[in-house]
């Protein structure tokens, strides 16, 4: 369901949306979802990057045994 509202934009801003696409709403629904989807990998990104961090030195000590067997990384 969508509902209809009202956004304030500069009008340079409103004028490149428009030389873009002939539909606003459709332009700045697509941008809204593609920058929510954005913030949303960015902060997974994060959350597994410091996963890794947290086991970064167990994860290591495992690659050096693989190493040490002569077993492919």
């Amino acid at each position: 369901m969508k509902v209809k509202t009202s956004v304030t934009l500069p009008s340079a801003l409103l004028a490149e949306i428009d030389r873009l696409d002939n539909n606003r709403s459709a332009f700045l629904e697509r941008a809204a979802v593609s920058y929510i989807g954005q913030q949303l990998k960015s902060k997974l990104d994060a959350q597994d990057a410091a996963i890794l961090d947290r086991v970064a030195d167990e994860l290591n000590q495992q690659s050096d045994v693989l190493e040490f067997q002569g077993l492919p990384k």
